[in-house]
């Protein structure tokens, strides 16, 4: 009987120990649709889960990093939720395609309309960005959620070498290799197209040399028959002589 409560005991305290691990390591994160190669572009989607029985998150203000501006932020309409974008001006300015940029999205606040976020549940904010830095691994963005108790959590701590997870990580966006580089294709296509003219080019020349190969042998063939007509009218004209 003894042996049956310890264990039983055991088993509660495991299962509230996951409990607990599991509650704690839920926090505001940041995934890719796909990938989030550097130098392109890609939809991202922040996800915020409740952690509170008793509030719901009603506000999700997302900072963006400074190290690493992106000039293009487009929010999709999320709904029951309101947008505002932040833009500020840059200290060194970003050439875009051609164009040098000012001005980039410093930070992205979703505000509910009414319910937000309920316990129990999660929502996603997705974002378009771009263009995405080629000289870094990863983006650390630095995010606060509100609840309806006026409770804010602050995810900001960024992640250090060897130091484990911080007890409020900053969401992490992780970049993977650029993509293929589309100069080396149009170079392999060019290739294709040369060698390509130069298969085309050696098809004419043969089928040139074909057909004179094919009027030579006409030519010869003309000059036999030719010459059996002319032999047959000298022998026609011998015999009507005679």
């Amino acid at each position: 009987m003894n042996v049956s409560r310890i264990a039983l005991a055991g088993g509660v305290a495991a299962s509230t120990v996951l409990l607990l691990a599991g509650t704690a390591s839920a926090h505001v994160s940041v995934q890719p649709q796909g990938e989030a190669a550097k130098g392109g572009y890609a939809t991202v989607n922040f996800k915020v889960p409740n952690e509170r029985d008793d509030a719901s998150t009603v506000k999700l203000e997302v900072t963006f990093p400074t190290d690493h501006p992106l000039a293009s932020v487009s929010p999709q309409p999320v709904a029951g939720w309101k947008i505002d974008v932040t833009r500020s001006k840059l200290a060194k300015p970003l050439e875009v395609h051609g164009k040098k940029i000012n001005e980039a999205v410093s930070k992205v606040t979703w505000t509910a309309d009414a319910k937000g976020i309920e316990p129990g549940f999660f929502q996603q904010f997705p974002l378009s960005v771009g263009q995405l830095p080629e000289d870094t691994d990863q983006m650390v963005f630095k995010a606060l959620q509100t609840y309806s108790d006026k409770e804010v959590v602050r995810w900001i701590e960024e992640p250090t070498e060897g130091g484990g997870e911080p007890e409020s990580p900053a969401p992490v966006l992780a970049l993977t290799a650029p993509a293929a580089d589309t100069h080396g294709a149009a170079a392999d296509d060019d290739k294709s197209g040369e060698a390509a003219e130069e298969t085309t080019a050696s098809s004419d020349d043969a089928s040139s040399s074909n057909s004179d190969s094919t009027a030579r042998v006409l030519g010869v063939v003309g000059i036999v028959v030719g010459v059996a007509g002319v032999a047959f009218g000298v022998l026609a004209g011998r015999r009507r002589n005679a």
